[in-house]
């Protein structure tokens, strides 16, 4: 049994190219699955029923006490599992074909207003390390682009070109998107360049924008870190990520008339569902602005 999961693994790595963090979400997942079934002596997949199924989602919630989002993730990676061993002959029929996730409600993204990204932004008379440098190089570059965190600290040398303005950016799937690049971003990356990238190396070599120790590519904890500092400095409220980043990134850009495909291509979402997702943010905000400024709102 384990061996059709490491297989599985093989072809969703091999043949779907599916992205390190992925691959090892859907291991977990399996592996919550295989550990339950085991434990009812179940020695092969072909002698699994959907009963099985729904014990395991009541056993999840209620036992573990993981959120629904969770669940669900869990119940499409075994559905896609056992589509895969139906494909391959390895069962006759998929028991979990018609098996029914668990409602989520819808949670809009969250996301800074454009006041919040200027305060966090804002470095008017302070002399900065190499080290604060390299971060508000990092966050400036994050808003101007949209990048996922993973992507900005990997990012590479050959990755930038300033002078045309975009980066390379190698997303899920180690799929290639061209991203524009800011006039502001460009300057401060120029800087940071020129100033504060060589007293970092010191006197190393390394082929990434962003160092940390050694020469090494920064950690996203390290950022993170950063950022979350940054935001109590500021006076911002909001729980904050690189992620929430992303996500002011696109809202504001569809809020100043951007059009979806775009966004959608700047984000490097496979599916524009994904990034509809945003036109909900803008509508929310417009009925709050309604409620706010007019008379009888």
């Amino acid at each position: 049994m384990q061996e059709r999961i490491d297989e599985y693994l093989h072809y969703l790595r091999v043949e779907k190219h599916l992205a390190k963090n992925t691959l090892e979400a859907y291991s977990r997942d399996l592996g919550y699955w295989f550990t339950f079934i085991i434990k009812r002596r179940i020695t092969s997949w072909k002698k699994t029923e959907k009963d099985h199924f729904l014990e395991f989602a009541m056993y999840r919630r209620q036992e573990e006490k993981i959120s629904a989002s969770t669940l669900s993730r869990n119940l499409v990676a075994i559905r896609n599992f056992y589509q895969y061993l139906k494909n391959e002959e390895y069962i006759s029929s998929n028991p979990s074909a018609n098996l029914d996730l668990p409602k989520l409600g819808f949670k809009l993204p969250k996301y800074l207003t454009l006041r919040e990204v200027d305060l966090l932004l804002d470095v008017r008379g302070q002399k900065l390390s190499a080290k604060e440098a390299r971060n508000y190089t990092m966050l400036q570059l994050l808003y101007a682009t949209g990048l996922r965190v993973s992507e900005l600290v990997n990012l590479k040398l050959n990755d930038v070109n300033l002078q045309s303005g975009y980066v390379l950016a190698f997303g899920k799937g180690s799929k290639e998107r061209y991203v524009p690049v800011g006039k502001v971003a460009i300057k401060v990356l120029e800087d940071y360049y020129n100033e504060h990238r060589p007293k970092l190396l010191k006197g190393r070599t390394s082929p990434y924008v962003f160092l940390g120790p050694s020469g090494k590519a920064i950690t996203r904890q390290t950022f993170w870190k950063y950022l979350k500092k940054l935001a109590t400095q500021c006076g911002i409220k909001k729980t904050i990520s690189p992620h929430v980043i992303r996500h002011s990134f696109a809202t504001h850009l569809l809020e100043n008339g951007a059009d979806l495909r775009s966004v959608q291509i700047m984000l490097g979402h496979a599916d524009i569902s994904t990034t509809q997702i945003y036109t909900h943010v803008t509508r929310e905000r417009l009925r709050e602005i309604h409620k706010k400024f007019h008379p009888r709102g």
